[in-house]
């Protein structure tokens, strides 16, 4: 196989670091993306709710045409005021939202059209079999299986990961 080795200056290699410490201190990951919440990494509870808020939140940066890389410690609120006054005031906070929900679900319904289901969000076997050898987590499984039923319900999805029909008109899909 191939190996590359791609070059960055050290700037930006700082910069990244500085990132990175900055999530691992604390678990500041729900405050980067202005969710006050406090996560601990090893444990599952509130995850699901997690993830979807920072999916919506990626996607309304994504249509924005703003780099997600280079507004990372922004949240929504930092956001709308710069989209409003170039969009219009219809882009209030809860709109921003809407719209990277909305998107999200797009994305999932065109997976679902491809054939993709719930039988596709599953985790290599050994990570739900085998535990951590070393590290924090260290004897520890993932629980992805445990948190998709709580994720597919925030969603609106069904147990298979398809929109539900409230979903689709909620969100006027």
């Amino acid at each position: 196989m191939a190996k590359y080795t791609v070059e960055v200056s050290q700037d930006y290699r700082q910069s990244v670091e500085a990132v990175f410490q900055k999530l691992s201190d604390h678990n500041q990951l729900g405050k980067v993306l202005g969710i006050p919440v406090k996560t601990d990494p090893l444990a599952h509870e509130g995850k699901p709710e997690l993830v979807k808020a920072f999916q919506d939140a990626t996607a309304a940066f994504d249509s924005s045409g703003l780099c997600i890389f280079t507004t990372f410690a922004w949240g929504l609120p930092d956001l709308q005021p710069q989209i409003a006054a170039a969009c219009g005031d219809e882009f209030t906070l809860e709109n921003l939202a809407l719209i990277g929900e909305r998107v999200w679900n797009m994305e999932r319904d065109f997976n679902n059209r491809a054939g993709f289901s719930a039988k596709d969000d599953v985790l290599p076997k050994r990570l739900v079999t085998e535990a951590a050898k070393t590290g924090p987590a260290k004897g520890m499984v993932s629980k992805v299986p445990e948190m998709l039923p709580k994720y597919y319900e925030l969603r609106g999805w069904d147990g298979n990961g398809m929109l539900k029909p409230e979903t689709r008109t909620r969100l006027g899909l």
